[in-house]
């Protein structure tokens, strides 16, 4: 029974210490350096187009200045291009931004082949663990952290959700 308790308080706090945000759902997922997004201004096919996400966390577009982007929702990067077309170059404009690709995320540590890996939609900490190889023989596989933005060393589970730009972290064991 203590066991039981223990495995439920430690799944309690585990949830509680991330961010329920998901990279799949465009209202909370929030827009970095290294995302790639489409960006369809409708009736107007010159100004569309795939653009990436710079490191200073700006897409150009045609006509208007660099978009800043980096933080953003897709909703609110849809409103700030609005905005800016419709200051001067199109009256009502109509504008879409969707990911293409998401940024990528970083696992170090034990594992067979740490580096930076394309993130794929409902990652866990086990999927991002089996992409870079698995674990080495060395690997403290309960001792795994994720860095998530200006989150430090969050202590996670097997099945916690990887979104796009967090630094995973698998520790070696001692004995």
């Amino acid at each position: 029974m203590r066991f039981i308790v223990f495995i439920l308080a430690t799944f309690m706090i585990a949830t509680l210490q991330l961010p329920p945000t998901h990279a799949a759902n465009g209202d909370t997922y929030r827009l970095g350096a290294g995302d790639k997004v489409r960006v369809t201004v409708f009736g107007e096919s010159y100004l569309s187009g795939e653009f990436n996400v710079n490191a200073n966390g700006t897409i150009s577009l045609p006509l208007i200045e660099p978009v800043p982007v980096a933080g953003k929702t897709l909703a609110e990067a849809e409103q700030l291009i609005r905005t800016k077309l419709a200051a001067g170059f199109i009256s009502d404009p109509k504008v879409s931004v969707d990911i293409l690709e998401y940024r990528p995320f970083f696992i170090i540590g034990e594992v067979s082949n740490p580096g930076s890996y394309p993130y794929i939609a409902d990652m866990t900490v086990l999927h991002a663990v089996a992409i870079a190889g698995g674990f080495t023989p060395r690997a403290a596989k309960s001792k795994i952290f994720i860095q998530r933005g200006a989150k430090e060393g969050i202590p996670v589970q097997h099945n916690t959700p990887v979104l796009p730009g967090d630094i995973i972290t698998v520790k070696e064991r001692f004995f």
